[in-house]
């Protein structure tokens, strides 16, 4: 594998973890997600970390893409899979963006993780160091991060990364964009019957 076009990060000091299998997941998120954002917030970022080329890497790309065409006046997506951000790409693209004043920055990211938080859905309190799990140095992001936990820290597990089971992350992938999409139909306080994916 080359990882140098991968973002793998490390799970470290959770706020909250979700097996990724637990149909209340996004409600999870949602409940997390609410209890971090400032009440100024005007606008919500997500950036989706990670290749489209590898699948355990290809979490942030597959969660940017499920949102990308979701609350526009509210929302705005960097990182899909027609266009992700890895290691490569993500410092060159974030330093020429502007974020909007009083907004909030969801980064989006698969990371390795001790044995017992393994397929499960991390989010946390403040930025995230992406591609630290694979030796990359990459600056931290975002206001809080969203991360599933594809592989147990181990470097003899490392090349698992691009045989990863793809329904494990689109499973993780569903859940976190949901649950993005509920925290925004219900803080900006859109109409329940709002569509939570335009792609569901």
């Amino acid at each position: 594998m080359d990882s140098s076009s991968s973002c793998i990060g490390l799970c470290s000091k959770p706020n909250v973890v979700i097996p990724y299998k637990n149909k209340l997941a996004p409600l999870f998120i949602r409940q997390g997600l609410f209890s971090l954002l400032p009440q100024e917030t005007e606008h919500i970022y997500v950036i989706g970390i990670g290749s489209s080329r590898i699948n355990g890497d290809s979490l942030g790309p597959f969660v940017g893409s499920l949102l990308k065409n979701s609350f526009p006046e509210r929302l705005t997506v960097l990182g899909n899979l027609q266009s992700p951000l890895d290691a490569a790409t993500l410092s060159p693209e974030l330093s020429t963006f502007t974020f909007r004043k009083n907004s909030f920055i969801i980064a989006v990211d698969s990371v390795l993780g001790n044995k017992e938080v393994v397929n499960s859905i991390v989010l946390k309190d403040g930025p995230m160091v992406p591609g630290i799990g694979l030796g990359n140095k990459l600056p931290p992001i975002g206001d809080c991060s969203i991360t599933g936990v594809v592989l147990e820290n181990d470097p003899d597990l490392k090349n698992s990364l691009l045989c990863t089971d793809l329904n494990l992350i689109y499973t993780m992938a569903t859940s976190i964009a949901k649950g993005i999409s509920l925290t925004i139909r219900q803080y900006f306080k859109y109409p329940s019957d709002q569509q939570i994916l335009l792609t569901s």
